[in-house]
């Protein structure tokens, strides 16, 4: 393994955050790729309102309604350029701030914990793992905690409900 990872990551829609969100997003995206040994990676995480989340899980998924995390691999896209072979993880993870705001609330914690949790779980989705089945969810949210334990976050998932 690189014992210097090469990780582009950005961020978008994120002006109206603290700096500090801001920099547990970024903490978040490389503790992930980092816990799985990635050596090249360009994220680009996009925090958007609830209508514009609406619009594309409506025309991506064709689900109706707002959700917390989309994520688009992007290395296989047409057009892309022979730059985007050499990346391991290429892809675009799209959080719902104003659901971050909603659930951060609901669950008393601060919204960086939040937007750590849906950029970590994008991430992983990224990396590769589906939370479609009861057992692969589980671990997915294992993971998740483990990662955001180890930025300083602690275990976000672990509080939540599950019914």
């Amino acid at each position: 393994m690189d014992d210097d990872p090469s990780y582009r990551i950005t961020i978008t829609g994120a002006e109206g955050l603290r700096p500090s969100p801001v920099s547990h997003l970024t903490g978040a995206v490389d503790a992930a790729l980092r816990y799985h040994h990635t050596t090249r990676a360009r994220v680009a995480l996009a925090l958007v309102d609830d209508p514009t989340m609406a619009e594309l899980n409506e025309r991506h998924l064709q689900h109706a309604g707002s959700t917390d995390v989309l994520t688009f691999d992007l290395r296989n896209r047409p057009g892309a350029s022979i730059d985007d072979d050499s990346w391991e993880i290429d892809g675009e993870v799209v959080i719902s701030s104003d659901t971050a705001r909603r659930e951060a609330a609901v669950r008393d914690h601060e919204i960086e914990a939040e937007l750590a949790l849906y950029a970590v779980h994008g991430t992983l989705h990224l990396l590769g793992y589906t939370d479609t089945e009861p057992e692969a969810s589980e671990a997915m949210h294992k993971m998740e905690d483990e990662i955001l334990g180890s930025i300083g976050l602690g275990p976000v998932y672990a509080g939540r409900d599950r019914g």
